[in-house]
């Protein structure tokens, strides 16, 4: 059906552009058109756009499940976790025991592990989410039964699905929150004005520092920047690698003017290729998470373990 429709749309305004498709699916909703409009304030549109509305669907989910399965396991009564919490327990356990106590050691690792377990949970979730067609399945049930106009709300929600961590100002609020937590974290641990001379090391000519001083402070702007990259790029060039080879389909089709032949490059390639893709982005979005979450917590050690 959504082959259909595609091909309907196309063959109405002209030829398939591949790369317009590819964007509409994957970039945020336009600010002309958004989800919800709400007034600027101090000049930023705070209109609620697919990947705000992602970002509030992620974050309800993930509170609403963890708060349910916690407070199951607390009602129970058990000592020992079964079910849910027990995998619950074992994602706490592993980011506080290989991922936070190795790089900030024992002392703090009661301090950052609501932070880093936090970030964890809340990337993945993001990352996964991306992967479901949630959208498209509504967008079915939407065709077939309700019916609703392309410039309604519900129309405009379920216009391509996307992940928000596939947003690069998503990716750069969360590598702020990092920033900001290595400098509170040096901070704790040697003071406000000892964590900022840490930056360099003691005891060398001062002109060395002439030209230390400025790539430390380089560095250490580059680290919330190359979170933000990494994270965004991998989440984005997967769903563009995919849709880019379901494109394939609509442009056989129309290079030799038969569905016949869009279909058979479909199954021939198209498919093959795109669950392959789709398997290896199970692993993208596994190995992003732990990532983003291991720099972070990397960052946060060096600036409490400076000796080391």
């Amino acid at each position: 059906m959504l082959a259909q429709e595609h091909a309907t749309e196309h063959a109405a305004a002209g030829k398939f552009d591949a790369g317009e498709t590819i964007i509409e699916h994957v970039s945020n909703s336009s600010i002309d058109h958004p989800l919800i409009h709400l007034p600027k304030v101090f000049g930023i549109d705070l209109s609620v756009t697919k990947h705000v509305f992602m970002l509030w669907l992620v974050a309800a989910i993930v509170f609403v499940l963890v708060t349910t399965i916690v407070r199951r396991y607390l009602k129970s009564g058990r000592q020992v976790p079964t079910g849910p919490m027990n995998a619950l327990e074992a994602i706490v356990t592993w980011v506080r025991d290989d991922i936070v106590q190795p790089n900030v050691g024992k002392k703090w690792v009661g301090t950052w592990t609501p932070l880093i377990l936090t970030f964890f949970i809340f990337i993945l979730c993001s990352n996964a989410i991306g992967l479901i067609p949630l959208f498209e399945v509504v967008a079915l049930l939407d065709r077939a039964i309700l019916h609703s106009s392309p410039d309604s709300f519900l129309g405009r929600v379920i216009h391509g699905g996307t992940t928000a961590t596939a947003n690069f100002n998503v990716t750069a609020a969360l590598a702020t929150i990092t920033f900001g937590a290595i400098i509170v974290a040096g901070s704790k641990a040697h003071g406000f004005v000892k964590h900022w001379m840490n930056l360099v090391p003691h005891g060398l000519a001062w002109p060395i520092y002439i030209l230390l001083i400025p790539i430390e402070i380089m560095g250490l702007f580059v680290r919330p920047f190359a979170l933000t990259m990494r994270l965004a790029a991998n989440m984005t060039g997967g769903h563009i690698a995919i849709l880019a080879i379901l494109s394939f389909v609509f442009l056989f089709a129309e290079m030799f003017g038969s569905a016949l032949a869009g279909v058979g490059v479909g199954l021939v390639v198209s498919v093959p290729l795109a669950v392959g893709i789709s398997t290896l982005e199970i692993i993208v979005v596994l190995v992003q998470a732990y990532v983003f979450t291991l720099l972070t917590a990397v960052f946060i050690g060096m600036a409490i373990n400076v000796h080391h």
